[in-house]
């Protein structure tokens, strides 16, 4: 009996103890949100931790789901190597194809990633005004809150329409259950959180280096005006774009070697230290399936790269270059071997790796060389002369090789304006976005479905596969949102066609 007594008295003590500690303290290697976001350290780690998403948003890992499939391949500039000895990555095909997979990992992959920077920016953003520490700092980190919150929605409102505007952490399950908002009032934050943030931010000359300035904030606010075609708005934004300027040499811009350079606005930044977990791998995918990717000059040899041939440059592209433009060998390469014939590859990514298949490259989202691009568009809207101003210092800048453009209707310059888009901004997931928003998308990819079907092989199909897909509608406009959303958040409604 007294062995009995001694045994639940014991057992009172660590019931009382689990209801004491172990059922209301954190365990020692947690850091709760209610204790962590109080010092200047916190919230540097806080925002760092906010930048994180983006390399998996933009591409990481071997044939990834990066941007540039819903960005550039969606579009007529980049196709896509049938893979016919591995048919594991169709969902990457349809894209490409328009036969979209709400189940697909491209869409799963854009979304979630933008929703889990929101999350860290609304955290940062709901607690560090209650912090004391240096209000300069305090400022600069509440500015790249604000601008990564709205460039994730910005981001998720071209591509699905209508999604839930979250702006303060949800506390309950039930609060993370929020419907779709719709995109109007989605732009009116977008645009509200990039003026604060350009307001907030410091400029490039004094910011540390890899994290965004007011000129990112500015670019921003202006590219959401550009998409909402209020051109004088635009134009007042970009021109606060201040402290760039074009680099001389354009194959100079991706070099690894000269990240976070003059013209470099915002880029996501990569480290290829194979114990830092944060290299780039999207050379390899980029480049013809290999045997032996050394065989491309500054890659290692062996390695076979059986999961690339993606983001293929398209005869279509391919003839748009005028002759004698230095952009062209500075883009595209162009490989014999292997049984392909000068099959063409994107080259301005390609700088070799230390270790197979970890590359050094960060991703450009934004350059001064998009700035000017943009203001001869607002300016040409606005019926501006000042347009083919700009136009010209991208398109004539001696790092081109070409002569300037001479004066044109504003029609003229229009597609003027978007065919030096295509070609100064290549491969940089840009092309889709300017093709929807400019009502060309269904027309030009019809027109390219109807080349591709006419002459798969052109279009790297071997012979004997026929194409499927290929047929664009106004559905095609927007992406499915991902059915894993739907299935855990009732309240989500799937987008039309879909």
């Amino acid at each position: 009996m007294k062995t009995k007594i001694i045994s639940a008295f014991i057992a009172a003590l660590i019931l009382s103890s689990c209801s004491e500690d172990f059922l209301t303290k954190y365990p020692e290697t947690v850091v709760s949100a209610e204790t962590f976001y109080k010092t200047e350290a916190d919230f540097k780690q806080a925002v760092i931790g906010a930048y994180v998403p983006l390399r998996n948003i933009y591409g990481t890992g071997l044939a990834d789901y990066g941007a540039w499939a819903m960005g550039e391949m969606r579009a007529d500039n980049t196709a896509f190597i049938y893979n016919a000895a591995n048919r594991g990555y169709a969902d990457r095909e349809y894209i490409d194809q328009f036969i979209d997979d709400a189940n697909g990992g491209g869409v799963s992959n854009k979304y979630q990633n933008d929703y889990i920077i929101i999350g860290r920016a609304n955290q940062i953003l709901k607690t560090i005004d209650a912090a004391d520490f240096d209000q300069v700092k305090k400022d600069n980190y509440k500015g790249q809150a604000l601008f990564l919150r709205a460039f994730a929605y910005f981001d998720l409102v071209q591509y699905f329409g209508d999604v839930p505007l979250v702006l303060t952490p949800p506390t309950t399950y039930a609060e993370t259950n929020v419907g779709q908002t719709p995109k109007a009032q989605v732009y009116e934050q977008i645009l509200a959180d990039a003026a604060a943030a350009a307001v907030l931010l410091p400029n490039k000359a004094t910011q540390d280096v890899g994290f965004v300035a007011n000129g990112a904030a500015y670019t921003l606010l202006g590219n959401v005006n550009i998409v909402l075609e209020r051109w004088a708005d635009a134009e007042e934004a970009l021109l606060n774009v201040q402290g760039y300027s074009l680099l001389g040499n354009y194959a100079a811009i991706y070099n690894p070697a000269n990240k976070n350079h003059a013209e470099s606005i915002f880029e996501v930044q990569y480290y290829d230290l194979a114990t830092a977990n944060s290299a780039s791998n999207f050379a390899y995918n980029f480049l013809p399936i290999l045997q032996n990717p050394g065989v491309i000059a500054g890659f290692p040899d062996g390695n076979s790269n059986a999961y690339a041939g993606w983001n293929i440059p398209t005869p279509d592209f391919l003839a748009v270059y005028e002759p004698g433009d230095l952009r062209k060998d500075a883009s595209v390469g162009f490989y014999t071997g292997e049984g392909y014939t000068n099959i063409p590859y994107i080259k301005k990514y390609v700088h070799g790796a230390e270790i197979a298949p970890n590359t050094n490259d960060d991703w450009p989202v934004y350059r001064y060389a998009e700035v000017l691009l943009f203001l001869a568009e607002a300016a040409n809207e606005q019926g501006k002369s000042e347009a083919l101003t700009y136009l010209n210092m991208v398109h004539a800048n001696p790092r081109t090789g070409l002569l300037p453009l001479p004066a044109a209707g504003q029609a003229e310059l229009r597609v003027l304006i978007q065919k030096e888009r295509q070609i100064e901004l290549a491969f940089e997931n840009k092309r889709w976005l300017d093709l929807v928003r400019t009502g060309k998308a269904i027309e030009v990819m019809n027109a390219q479905g109807n080349s591709i079907r006419a002459n798969p092989q052109a279009y790297y199909y071997p012979a004997g596969v026929t194409p499927p897909g290929y047929v664009v509608t106004a559905k095609h406009l927007l992406f499915p949102i991902p059915q894993r959303e739907i299935r855990i958040n009732p309240l989500l409604v799937q987008n039309t066609g879909y």
